[in-house]
């Protein structure tokens, strides 16, 4: 009896060790997926929120800066020193007589005795309100614009002339000390930021000095496949990217946690200084990319690393 012959099974070719390596389904299980329990997402999770924080709070600090400027650019104070109660009251009612009549000034307001006093009754006690100290007269004065230090000086020029002892100061000049209180504050926040960029780039380049030194027997296997350097870097990229997209996300939480609570005290203040250092869209939005920009630092340092200490391995 005569044996059928076999069907002719078709030759397939086998696959060259290069392209085992460069299929991601068949090389990612090579090396074991990062665990969540590790340390670099939840460094990476802490220093985003510190950034998150950084940032939110120099922004705020920077809209606070810029909205005073606005408000008193155009901003005058008068004041007329009289101890005489009697004189004191008729010097202020000459002296926004007086305002009223120059050009440059758009409003004249004459400050009440009894709210001068309630402002320094915290520090005066009780004798704010005796009549016991002298308290000037002040006048808020709103230009309608931007004087010169000359300008104010004709100001005061005039007062002088008819009431002794008036006093004119920019409230604005008055203020610097504020403004580069502010201003420092800024700066720290950036200097925050790029120490904990530098930080993160750290912790990166560590973790993945470390994942390299613990895979090197398979990093060598694969190059004896024919595995490329850009290959097996794509494998590690993939673990960073999920590892560092992770604590981004979890530090972006954190830190606009942080900053709900910060600005709900600032808001429980209830004072239009501390209102005028609220968050626009734009700095949302700049909030917003921090993440962002951490992920693809991580990313960038980690294929520096990884390229670097490839190269050694060869």
């Amino acid at each position: 009896m005569s044996v059928p012959p076999l069907p002719e099974v078709p030759a397939v070719a086998a696959p060259t060790p290069a392209a085992m390596v460069a299929k991601q389904p068949s090389a990612a299980p090579l090396l074991p997926r990062p665990r969540r329990g590790g340390l670099m997402p939840w460094v990476i999770a802490i220093l985003i929120a510190l950034v998150v924080v950084a940032a939110a709070g120099g922004l705020a600090l920077r809209n606070l800066a810029a909205n005073a400027r606005a408000d008193l650019a155009a901003a005058v104070t008068v004041q007329v020193i009289e101890p005489n109660p009697d004189l004191r009251s008729q010097r202020g009612a000459a002296a926004v007589g007086v305002l009223r009549g120059i050009d440059l000034v758009r409003a004249v307001r004459l400050v009440p005795e009894s709210e001068l006093a309630a402002l320094l009754e915290p520090w005066l006690g009780a004798a704010a309100t005796s009549g016991d100290v002298p308290i000037p007269v002040l006048i808020d004065v709103t230009l309608t614009r931007k004087a010169s230090p000359a300008e104010i000086a004709a100001i005061e020029t005039r007062l002088a002339a008819r009431i002794p002892g008036a006093r004119v100061e920019a409230q604005s000049e008055v203020l610097k000390p504020v403004y580069r209180a502010l201003a420092a504050l800024q700066w720290l926040a950036l200097g925050l930021i790029v120490l904990v960029a530098l930080a993160t780039a750290a912790a990166v380049w560590l973790a993945a000095r470390n994942a390299l030194a613990q895979h090197r027997e398979t990093v060598e296997i694969l190059h004896l496949l024919g595995g490329t350097d850009s290959q097996i870097t794509r494998i590690f990229l993939a673990a960073v990217l999920r590892e560092a997209a992770f604590g981004a996300m979890v530090g972006t939480a954190l830190g606009l946690g942080a900053v709900w609570l910060l600005g709900q005290q600032f808001a429980a203040l209830d004072s239009g200084m501390a209102g005028g250092g609220a968050l626009m869209l734009a700095d949302w939005l700049a909030i917003a990319a921090v993440p962002l920009a951490g992920v693809l630092l991580a990313l960038a340092t980690a294929r520096m690393t990884i390229a670097l200490a490839l190269k050694d391995m060869l």
